[in-house]
Formats: C-alpha cells, sequence, structure tokens
C-alpha cells in the first residue's frame, strides 16, 4: 500500500492533495492568528493528515516553544475490521514518505509524527497542552466520538476544535459525533464552512464577535447567525474569493527530478542534527540520493 503512491516535489501548495478548501483555509488560517495575537502558547495536534495540506496550513502558526504533532496510520495496518476497509478504500495511495516530503518543502522541520491509530494520541500529547485539535481520520462514528473526547481532554479550557466532513452524505458518523459532543457533551459551536465544523469548550462569543466582523468587512452576506441546540452559531456563506493565506515552498523544484532531489537535500542541511525531522528511508529515491550526498559533504 504505501508503495502505490506517484509523487512529486509540490512546486505550490495548489499541487499539494487533499481536500482543504480555500474557505477553510481562510478561516482557519484568521482563527489561528487571532490565537496568536490574543491568547498564551500552547501546541497544536492534527488527528488525520492525508497527504499534509491542513497540516503545511496549521505548522506555519507554531510558535517558538510550540510542539506540532500529527497523528495518522500513514498506510500501517489499521485497529479494526471497519477501519481497514475505508482505510483500503479511501486512502490505498496514501503514505508517510509522500506526507513528510510535502511538509518539508514548505517546512524546515517536521512535525512530532505518531504513526498509530488516533485512539492512541492521549499517550504522547500532555492534556491540557494543546490550543487547536484538528480532527479529519477516520469517519466513523465510533472513533470519531473518540478523537473528539480525546480533543476535550488535550485541549485547555479556550482551545479550538476543528470537525472535517461534519455534514457530508458519506459521512453521517462524522455527523452524529459532533452533534452529539454538542447536546451532551459541552462542546459549543463557534462557526460551520460547508466542510468544516469550528467549536470550543470555552466562551465562543468573544470569537465569533470578532470573526463576524472580518467576515463582513470582506462581504456584508459571509456571515449568517443560526441557534442550534440552544447554541448560537456563525454559518460563513458562500465565498467565491476568500483571503488564502501565503503559503509558498521553501525552494520552488524544477521539473527535472535530480534537481528535485538536489534542492531538498539543500534545505535540509540544518536538519542533520534533529533525528525526527527527516526520514530518509521514507522519502523518495531521487530525494534520498540527493540528501545522502549532501551528508557525506557535511562530514
Amino acid at each position: 500500500m504505501q508503495d502505490q503512491i506517484t509523487w512529486r516535489l509540490p512546486r505550490s501548495y495548489a499541487e499539494v492533495e487533499g481536500w482543504f478548501y480555500g474557505k477553510d483555509q481562510a478561516v482557519l488560517d484568521w482563527l489561528l492568528r487571532r490565537q496568536e495575537r490574543l491568547e498564551p502558547h500552547g501546541d497544536l495536534l492534527e488527528l488525520g493528515s492525508y497527504l499534509g495540506k491542513s497540516a503545511i496550513l496549521i505548522g506555519g502558526h507554531r510558535r517558538p516553544g510550540e510542539t506540532f504533532t500529527v497523528c495518522d496510520l500513514f498506510g500501517s495496518e489499521p485497529s479494526d475490521a471497519a477501519n481497514q476497509t475505508e482505510n483500503t478504500r479511501s486512502y490505498a495511495t496514501l503514505t508517510r514518505r509522500a506526507f513528510e516530503g510535502n511538509y518539508l518543502a514548505f517546512h524546515a522541520e517536521s512535525p512530532i509524527v505518531v504513526q498509530a491509530p488516533t485512539d492512541q494520541i492521549t499517550h504522547h500529547v500532555a492534556a491540557g497542552s494543546c490550543r487547536v485539535v484538528h480532527i479529519d481520520a477516520s469517519h466513523l462514528w465510533e472513533h470519531v466520538r473518540g478523537d473528539i473526547e480525546a480533543a476535550r481532554l488535550l485541549l485547555r479550557a479556550d482551545g479550538l476544535v476543528v470537525c472535517d466532513d461534519y455534514r457530508s452524505e458519506h459521512t453521517p458518523g462524522v455527523a452524529a459525533a459532533v452533534w452529539t459532543a454538542v447536546a451532551d457533551g459541552g462542546l459549543r459551536p463557534i462557526c460551520i464552512t460547508g466542510n468544516k465544523f469550528y467549536g470550543t469548550w470555552g466562551d465562543p462569543k468573544p470569537v465569533q464577535d470578532e470573526l463576524v466582523e472580518w467576515l463582513r468587512s470582506h462581504s456584508p452576506n459571509l456571515a449568517q447567525y443560526q441557534d442550534v441546540l440552544g447554541h448560537p452559531l456563525v454559518r460563513v456563506c458562500r465565498w467565491h474569493k476568500p483571503p488564502l493565506p501565503t503559503l509558498a515552498p521553501l525552494n520552488p523544484p524544477e521539473d527535472d527530478e535530480p534537481a528535485q532531489g538536489a534542492r531538498l537535500a539543500a534545505s535540509a542541511r540544518s536538519r542533520w542534527a534533529r533525528p525526527r525531522n527527516v526520514v530518509v528511508d521514507l522519502l523518495p529515491p531521487v530525494v534520498t540520493r540527493g540528501l545522502r550526498r549532501v551528508r557525506k559533504g557535511l562530514r
């Protein structure tokens, strides 16, 4: 499974595959910037990373002293038969080396990678340490319920949880888990888009007030208040040209593969002292050869 993917270094953020659309890029970027402006440091966590499109954006908001952790099976065996069926059908080409290659094209250091089922994440991340948790792993109700409960445990009181696919027709388990958490688990919605639910176990009103002001500064019709289960939430309406965050590769690759390998190798010079940052065996062979040549030259 891990060797079926065809991968090349991205020349732009748009080339990174994934279902992380412009409106959510703009909203999540704004929410993370607000945290950086008003809130103390806290760690970042993503459950389910696919090829790294959302992780690249989240990792761009990691401040000094903060930790960014991603947890994904990356093609390893799921913990139960139902999850294995979904994993095989939806992510048969998923590989960790493609995720790390994409991420390192945009950032000098990789996140901490936990290659395991997401129900193991509480063994790797401290309770109350996170300011944001992005959930985009299994779509099965029992797993999403567990991921949301893990987020509640790992987030600080005012932390942000983001749940993907909370309303798609092929992911009813996600919808059931999200709205059950709102009805019975103390989760309070901040806003929704067509693809993601944004919430907190803290007070959502200060965030909502600023968010609506920001949205309406772009268009008066972008924000709509609704009430669900006794909680006000902000619906982010259709947005044709959202202000996308600036995400550019550190060293845009050329068309030929040797140049791609050499460029990634050059960008890795400062990372050899950190074993976590580059896992050479998981990178494409052409990149691995380039990295090894650089490493030999540094000795």
